[in-house]
């Protein structure tokens, strides 16, 4: 299995996810079952993280099919295929920048739904909004990505014109002088602001901090979001400012799925009761222990694997 595989496996997973995280945020909404809301929340989040390695893998995925067209796909013309693949990633880029947003505001949701027992109203809009804009923004990238191998949907002499907003932004990240600076401090102090709101709920499960109840440090953990989103937003700038650094790298794709495993590790400390019942003094269990050992370890591993990007691997 490569990249393009994997693309193949995960690209329908936005479009009808956020639909069925849609359906369920509404039915908990119109039932006001707020257990079926923070599953909703839980959905959106967890589509958010899938989101990001399904954008990535679409850059190799057009690498190889544009190498198929000619011969090996005679109803296809060369020129006319690399339209359509260009069309399709420049709605995927702002599909995906939306489904991001979804997923820090439900991760937000899921903190104040643990904190206060219901997610503020401001919030529900916000999320229900964005939601619904960012499932018309999927289907919209879905449906432009069927047409680049099926030629019988498209309309007749279709041609798509303009330049991907995701061509146009990395351009501008590359092309700019202070734009890429800017955004490696800010990647910087996102990561020091995930890592050190991570750190100190890992270290309280593992029985340091002893004297600080579990609740008290988990509200540093909007600060850990807004790390978090930094670190999205301008990871994203860096991938379309030079793709093909990164999808010829075995290391970003390893740091990818450490980013993965590390936000289901992040979704255990905020949305299950056992961390929450411990008080100042008490011990952890062992399944709190060993969860936030091995999420040190990931974290200790992302931190790597993007420190050695430009050493290892065959990219840059």
């Amino acid at each position: 299995m490569d990249l393009t595989h994997l693309h193949l496996l995960l690209n329908h997973v936005p479009t009808v996810g956020t639909l069925i995280a849609l359906g369920l945020f509404l039915l908990s909404i119109a039932t006001k079952r707020d257990h079926l809301k923070e599953a909703a929340l839980v959905l959106f989040l967890g589509i958010a993280l899938v989101t990001i390695p399904t954008y990535v893998t679409g850059n190799a995925a057009a690498e190889k099919i544009c190498k198929m067209a000619g011969p090996n796909m005679p109803c296809q013309d060369p020129a006319v295929l690399r339209q359509f693949i260009e069309a399709h990633e420049g709605a995927a880029f702002p599909a995906m920048l939306m489904m991001e947003f979804v997923g820090a505001f439900s991760w937000l949701g899921l903190w104040q739904y643990r904190r206060s027992r219901h997610v503020p109203a401001w919030n529900t809009a916000l999320i229900l909004l964005l939601s619904v804009a960012t499932f018309a923004a999927m289907a919209r990238a879905a449906d432009m990505g069927g047409d680049i191998r099926h030629p019988e949907i498209r309309e007749a002499n279709a041609v798509p014109d303009g330049p991907p907003l995701g061509r146009e932004i990395g351009a501008f990240v590359v092309g700019t002088k202070w734009v890429w600076p800017t955004c490696e401090t800010l990647h910087f102090v996102g990561l020091s602001l995930l890592f050190g709101v991570a750190a100190l709920v890992d270290l309280r499960m593992l029985g340091m901090l002893k004297s600080l109840p579990y609740h008290a440090i988990h509200r540093m953990m909007p600060w850990g979001i807004l790390g978090y989103g930094m670190n999205a937003v301008t990871g994203m700038f860096f991938f379309v400012g030079a793709p093909q650094q990164y999808t010829q790298n075995a290391l970003f794709h390893y740091k990818m799925i450490l980013i993965l495993i590390t936000g289901l590790n992040v979704v255990y400390f905020t949305i299950f009761d056992e961390p929450w019942t411990l008080r100042a003094g008490d011990e952890a269990s062992p399944v709190a222990k060993f969860v936030a050992a091995t999420a040190l370890v990931l974290v200790v591993g992302v931190l790597y694997c993007g420190r050695m990007l430009p050493f290892l691997g065959n990219a840059f």
